[in-house]
């Protein structure tokens, strides 16, 4: 049945418009047609998934190289997609995938570059993330060759090999600028560092606070009494990580980058100015951030 498959009580991860939907959702959802995906990959260091098939629509998230999505049809150069490791919908410019990959590393470095060649000499031709998933198809000295270019080796690992410290992962990302919808090294939102940082650690994570706040760890007690390193607090559209029992490092938009700060500075700066009272807080069990 469709509702094992999706969650039609959120939009944000069902893929579905008034004009195309999943075949699965027939007789779930009404769309002038029924499509079954085709699995497809992101072959650009980074590209910008948009609610609506316009350039000028807002930032919803972003997809980097290796991401895998369910593809269900293009229009005026935007493709509707659905990526697998979150389930988030929407429209990604169609130059931006190609055939389905099976990924076998990736990026480590907050970023490396791309060079048309396995020289570092050589005019860098773009950069990739942080968390980049990568198909090499074959090692030229110190370089991957990948699509799109090569890649410095030592700057990659095999998937299997997690950080899974991750908010030493947070540590590194510090100064990072805020960019709302952002999920790479180059700019993130608050959700997009949590995600980023517990993918790195081989733990999936949804991509939105809220959706956050329902699917992450275990309830801790509102005293703030009990926090550790890697508990997470929750605010109604904010998200942190806590790096011991009283910093809070959070992608933010008052200081418009990742930052470190007192969790108590946090909270009272947060209630009076924007997001309102924590919400929870919460610990994913069992800890790998100790």
């Amino acid at each position: 049945m469709a509702e094992s498959l999706f969650d039609l009580s959120d939009p944000r991860l069902v893929p579905a418009r008034p004009e195309i939907a999943d075949a699965r959702l027939r007789g779930h959802v009404a769309a002038e047609r029924y499509v079954v995906g085709e699995a497809r990959a992101v072959v650009v260091p980074s590209a910008p998934l948009r609610r609506t098939p316009r350039f000028d629509a807002g930032l919803e998230t972003e997809a980097v190289m290796g991401d895998a999505v369910t593809a269900y049809g293009a229009e005026e150069g935007f493709a509707f997609v659905q990526f697998a490791h979150d389930g988030y919908v929407g429209y990604l410019p169609e130059a931006a995938l190609g055939p389905a990959l099976a990924p076998t590393h990736r990026v480590i470095a907050l970023r490396t570059f791309l060079y048309p060649g396995p020289d570092l000499k050589q005019p860098a031709s773009g950069w990739l993330t942080l968390g980049a998933r990568l198909h090499p198809a074959e090692t030229q000295g110190d370089y991957f060759r990948i699509a799109g270019g090569y890649v410095f080796a030592g700057h990659c690992a095999p998937l299997d090999a997690v950080e899974p410290d991750y908010a030493a992962t947070a540590e590194r990302l510090v100064g990072t600028p805020y960019l709302w919808g952002g999920r790479t090294s180059l700019g993130l939102d608050c959700s997009g560092l949590v995600q980023l940082c517990l993918a790195q650690a081989g733990r999936p994570a949804p991509r939105d606070a809220d959706q956050q706040e329902r699917g992450l760890g275990e309830a801790l007690p509102p005293d703030f009494g009990d926090l550790r390193r890697g508990d997470l607090v929750f605010w109604r559209g904010h998200v942190g990580l806590m790096l011991d029992a009283t910093r809070l490092i959070h992608a933010n938009g008052h200081h418009m980058a990742v930052a470190v700060e007192p969790l108590a500075e946090a909270v009272a700066r947060i209630r009076e100015k924007s997001y309102g009272p924590v919400t929870s807080l919460r610990r994913l069990s069992p800890s790998a951030a100790s």
